[in-house]
């Protein structure tokens, strides 16, 4: 299988749930902080390829919840510009597979990329932190 470098929120249990997946699916895993990793926007933009803007960006980060952030509002420099300043902007997790990139974990998207175990996937989507549907403020502890 595959040797994945796995840019992560430390303490995310959404992070964690598709570790789990990608483990269950043979992949092997090199875990990093995506927080302090030194980002520049030129390395950030390969992780996104030619995917609207709007779709970079974590869903659960506050800023955008609140609406106080639109994704669509942003241009590809200035969203770049405003992740390297503020990585929880980032969506989760950054992978990359060799010289490979990919950001988000959609399901079939990976299944696709690199293979996923189906079977080890479960009932609750993935892509979706269990933190923003229990919480109101849609927040992580």
């Amino acid at each position: 299988m595959a040797k994945v470098i796995f840019w992560e929120k430390p303490g995310c249990q959404g992070n964690a749930r598709q570790k789990e997946i990608l483990l269950a699916s043979g992949h092997e895993l090199e875990v990093r902080d995506l927080l302090t990793e030194p980002w520049s926007k030129e390395v950030l933009a390969l992780f996104f390829g030619d995917r609207p803007v709007a779709e970079w960006f974590n869903p659960a980060h506050p800023r955008v919840k609140s609406g106080g952030v639109i994704p669509s509002a942003f241009g590809r420099d200035e969203a770049l510009k405003l992740m390297v300043a503020e990585p929880l902007f980032i969506v989760r997790p950054l992978m990359q597979v060799g010289e490979e990139r990919l950001a988000g974990f959609d399901v079939p998207e990976v299944h696709n990329w690199i293979g996923l175990a189906l079977d080890s996937v479960g009932p609750r989507d993935p892509k979706n932190c269990p933190c923003v549907t229990r919480n109101p403020k849609g927040v992580c502890p």
